[in-house]
């Protein structure tokens, strides 16, 4: 707003630089690049993905849509049989919100989603199921929803043909049921509007890419193992504000590993722990780049390459927002900084070996497309200019129309003065001063000071001009000459708004154009940001390189540790453990309570594990066979939801799973099993499920049993044989103390030594006597008789009661009834003393 006052005998003053221009609205703060980032990231919607499955004759086809990327996974048709384990395996990983099938259906799908829809109190929350017609899924109907979509990744200048070519190299449409799936899922995302609700309808859903996922040379691991060995686990969030926004990682192998700078390494990193894998050259590929880096000569390289990968945001959401004309103004330079962020990656890779493949795949496919991304929007873009005014604003000399409606904008406050001059000349003398104001969309007005006589509406026409409103004690009319700049000047600030957004929208056409570069930058970046987490945190904590047998059935490890513990404790006692071959496939081990049995076993596991995912391990040396499933027994998942006891819960959830699936590849973890029923039938059970696995002779999985069930030798309940080996936690009796050495050997525990766990928990003395000689009552087959002292306490105490009872007596009350009292109290009393 542009004003002048001026009074009798004084010189008009010209007015005030920040009184210049007048907005419809009162400025945002401006924000920096930092806040503006962090903004960016909180306010991102959990992601969903909506999942289309199709079944037929044993081949199965999947596609599904993840709203984080706004990408459409796909895997080609894979065999799977009557049971759908497959589909259970793609389930469990993506956890779907929705699910959507045909209506016609075969009856072992109809009775697997039944089985599904009936988990009422699964976790996580159990999908919606969602059957369209089968007309929906059919084969030429999905292929013309593949080609006709609009798809930003594909640029606009294609030919019919040249899209189809495109779409072929990507999409298998060899694949029938994967194409059919696709486009159920095409028809299920513009039926539903995913993420587009509220949007015109001629707005379809943004889709980025499609990726092509496959579950090929994958380890069976399921959620209870995640949960018992620590991989995962999640804890409430301790700040008041994010309780809504759901849990924080605690103290879990994820949790120690996770370094990584950009959340799409996050993801990543998740991934392959929900992902380990037997694929060697894959596995080997991910250690040589943790090799590299560990390497002494090339920390300051890693140093350099972790920094330029925090500046790598999430493009996928912005590109979201380009594609529905929502784009922010922090988008652009959040955009500019990640790509010129991927060019420094490029140009550091460049100088890196180029025999590492992931150095090499950097180097070549991070194209020039984002430098002209990123000279586009150098040249284009003014960040600060666009942060200050809360919308796009472009840079000078960019376009000559808009500099020099710019100019005269900015000249308007020393123009608008002369014309407030002027137009004071021609007004009563009666009005002290006025004012000449610019409001967008409404244009250019002279505002004059309500004065004490205009009490009435009829009191504010003055002749010549005509009234339009009053605001703040100001009355604000149209003059000959306020109408003059309307035609002369127009409405400046809208129309460069209107040519900066038009600007705003060629360039967002440009990026979406080359958007197909940004899906394998992050693919890219993520798997270098997951693979420098994983070598600075080998580095910190002394991890060494596993090595892969394929002839190998089972692992060998040498002076492993357990990478949670070792954290916690003061001093870690390492121990080793093997398995392979024919001999000591069965490992039964024995101990005092507290000796570390627990944490052998998930130490082997977890050593396990880190060498499936590509990891260094926490070991001297780690040789690692072919192991196909990890399953364990280790903590009962309790939980009232369910329904099951906690030893149905043991059987149904944990050890039957393992019988029924585990092969001559696979480990298993069990511990203490069989301690939530009757001694004898859990002892009975343990030994049937081990002679189970003992009968199949060189078949039978690799196993550690940890248990107290010293009856399982000493009633010789195992077949002796090549197949079981016996060890146990060296420990030392120091007169009436018990020294754990926490080490692994070859042997038998002759005792559980509960009482000296039931001491240091502690217990009475008086309880824990008691404990043993009830202990060794039980061993000599001797009956078990009250302890005289108690029993003489006791009686004295209910002698006491009964007295008490007499002397609480009213004779004189004439409601007393002896007989009953004798009958009630005294009797019953005096047989429990006697």
């Amino acid at each position: 707003m542009a004003s002048v006052r001026a009074t009798p005998g004084r010189t008009p003053q010209g007015p005030r630089p920040q009184a210049a221009l007048a907005t419809c609205s009162s400025p945002a703060p401006v924000q920096g690049h930092g806040e503006a980032e962090e903004e960016e990231e909180e306010e991102q919607e959990p992601a969903e993905i909506h999942l289309c499955i199709l079944w037929n004759s044993g081949y199965l086809g999947i596609a599904y849509y993840d709203t984080s990327d706004s990408t459409i996974h796909f895997m080609p048709d894979a065999p799977d049989n009557e049971s759908l384990k497959l589909l259970q395996r793609v389930l469990d990983e993506i956890n779907p919100r929705s699910i959507v099938t045909t209506a016609k259906q075969d009856e072992n799908m109809t009775r697997f989603l039944g089985k599904l829809a009936s988990q009422e109190h699964s976790k996580p929350k159990r999908p919606e199921i969602i059957f369209l017609p089968s007309v929906d899924f059919g084969l030429e109907i999905s292929k013309q929803r593949l080609l006709s979509g609009n798809y930003t990744f594909i640029p606009y200048s294609m030919t019919t043909t040249e899209k189809i070519l495109f779409l072929s190299s990507i999409i298998p449409f060899d694949c029938l049921l994967t194409v059919r799936a696709l486009g159920g899922l095409l028809k299920f995302l513009g039926r539903r509007r995913i993420g587009v609700e509220l949007e015109d309808y001629n707005i379809s859903v943004p889709i980025l890419g499609f990726k092509k996922f496959v579950l090929t040379h994958l380890v069976s691991i399921d959620q209870d193992t995640y949960s018992v060995l620590q991989i995962f686990k999640s804890e409430p969030h301790p700040s008041v504000y994010k309780v809504a926004s759901g849990l924080k990682e605690g103290l879990s192998l994820f949790g120690i590993l996770n370094r990584c700078r950009c959340k799409w390494g996050e993801k990543l990193l998740r991934l392959w722990f929900t992902r380990p894998t037997q694929d060697l050259e894959e596995l080997n590929s991910r250690l040589d780049v943790i090799q590299f880096f560990l390497l002494p000569q090339n920390l300051d390289m890693a140093q350099m390459l972790h920094r330029l990968l925090g500046h790598i945001k999430n493009v996928p959401l912005i590109l979201k927002r380009m594609k529905l004309s929502h784009t922010k103004t922090s988008d652009w330079q959040v955009l500019y900084k990640t790509v010129y962020s991927a060019l420094g990656l490029r140009d550091a890779c460049r100088s890196l070996p180029q025999s590492i493949q992931l150095f090499q795949d950097i180097a070549q496919e991070f194209s020039d497309d984002l430098h002209h991304i990123a000279s586009l929007i150098g040249k284009v873009v003014d960040f600060e200019g666009s942060l200050a005014e809360n919308h796009f604003t472009v840079l000078p000399n960019i376009d000559p129309d808009i500099d020099e409606k710019k100019r005269r904008l900015m000249g308007l406050p020393s123009f608008l003065t002369e014309v407030a001059r002027k137009e004071l000349e021609n007004l009563d003398s009666r009005i002290p001063s006025c004012s000449v104001i610019y409001i967008p969309l409404i244009g250019f007005l002279l505002s004059i000071p309500r004065l004490p006589s205009m009490a009435e509406a009829s009191d504010f026409e003055i002749e010549g001009l005509d009234f339009m409103f009053l605001s703040e004690g100001k009355l604000h009319y149209r003059s000959a000459r306020t109408k003059e700049l309307d035609a002369l000047l127009g409405d400046l600030h809208c129309d460069i708004r209107d040519q900066e957004t038009l600007l705003m929208h060629q360039l967002q056409c440009q990026v979406l154009a080359r958007a197909a570069v940004f899906t394998r930058v992050l693919d890219l970046a993520s798997r270098l940001d997951v693979l420098l987490a994983l070598a600075s945190a080998a580095r910190d904590y002394g991890y060494s390189r596993p090595r892969y047998s394929p002839q190998l059935l089972g692992v060998r490890i040498q002076n492993g540790r357990h990478p949670l513990m070792e954290l916690c404790a003061r001093t870690f006692v390492p121990n080793s453990a093997e398995c392979g071959g024919d001999r000591g496939r069965v490992k039964v081990i024995t101990g005092p309570n507290s000796s570390g049995k627990s944490i052998y076993l998930k130490q082997v596991g977890l050593i396990t594990f880190m060498a499936l995912v590509g990891s260094f391990v926490p070991a001297e040396e780690a040789e690692i066979g072919a192991v196909d499933a990890i399953f364990t027994r280790i903590h009962s998942c309790e939980s009232i939801s369910l329904g099951l006891s906690t030893f149905m819960i043991d059987l149904n959830q944990q050890v039957a799973k393992a019988v029924n699936n585990a092969t001559k590849q696979s480990l298993v973890l069990i511990d203490e099993f069989g301690k939530g029923t009757n001694t004898v039938d859990g002892l009975a059970l343990l030994a049937a499920v081990l002679r189970h696995w003992l009968a199949l002779g060189p078949t039978c999985p690799h196993i550690f049993v940890a248990t107290n069930f010293l009856s399982l030798v000493q009633l010789q309940l195992l077949p002796q044989g090549p197949l079981v080996q016996y060890l146990t936690m060296e420990t030392c009796e120091d007169g009436d103390d018990l020294v754990f050495f926490y080490q692994v050997c070859d042997g038998l525990a002759k005792a559980s030594h509960a009482s000296h766990t039931a001491a240091q928990a502690g217990l009475p003395d008086q309880l824990l006597t008691r404990g043993k000689e009830v202990s060794d009552l039980i061993r000599s087959g001797k009956p078990i008789k009250p302890v005289k002292e108690l029993l003489k306490e006791k009686q004295m105490e209910n002698c006491q009661m009964l007295v008490d009872k007499f002397l609480k007596l009213d004779l004189e009350d004439p409601n007393l009834d002896l007989d009953l009292f004798m009958s009630q109290e005294v009797l019953p009393a005096g047989t429990a003393i006697l």
